[in-house]
């Protein structure tokens, strides 16, 4: 019997990202399809979203999902292209704790607003490992104090391998 596919979680402002953080999102999204896990994030075409999604879609095997907040509607321009699966939940913000609680490990990238730091707190929650992908020093030092199930990285490389030593326990 095969084991599924690890699924890991891509956290992290949407509009409101910085050039940075959609830079390093992009790289870590082409990394984890590299690697053969599966890329989860919000699904919307905005942000940290939008540029995972878009690194991961260009390697080939790759596997993008999208747990998206609104209900859908046939509308595409609520979800990113890239998607290989967008979930429509109907739930708004709530569907942050599915997206978190759905990954075998999140990593918040760049930092962001309530709605991001609310997936931290839920991944912590949920017993999620949390990986802190080039925060603000105040995100680490408050999601940090909460244990060693919180890492940081500075970069993608050294992230994909928090990620991989991560898995391996699981």
């Amino acid at each position: 019997m095969s084991r599924r596919r690890p699924v890991v979680g891509v956290m992290g402002a949407g509009e409101s990202a910085s050039a940075e953080a959609m830079r390093l999102a992009e790289q870590l999204g082409a990394a984890i399809s590299a690697m053969g896990w599966v890329l989860l994030t919000g699904g919307r075409p905005a942000g940290v979203m939008a540029a995972a999604s878009r690194g991961a879609a260009r390697v080939e095997g790759h596997l993008v999902v999208g747990v998206l907040p609104d209900e859908g509607n046939g509308d595409d321009r609520q979800s990113t292209s890239e998607l290989d699966l967008a979930l429509f939940t109907g739930m708004g913000k709530a569907r942050n704790v599915i997206n978190v609680l759905s990954a075998d490990v999140v990593v918040v990238c760049g930092g962001g607003g309530p709605c991001t730091a609310s997936e931290a707190a839920h991944a912590l929650n949920g017993g999620r490992p949390l990986i802190l992908l080039a925060v603000p020093a105040l995100w680490c030092e408050f999601f940090c104090s909460f244990g060693e199930g919180v890492q940081s990285a500075s970069d993608v490389q050294e992230c994909c391998r928090l990620i991989e030593a991560r898995l391996s326990v699981a």
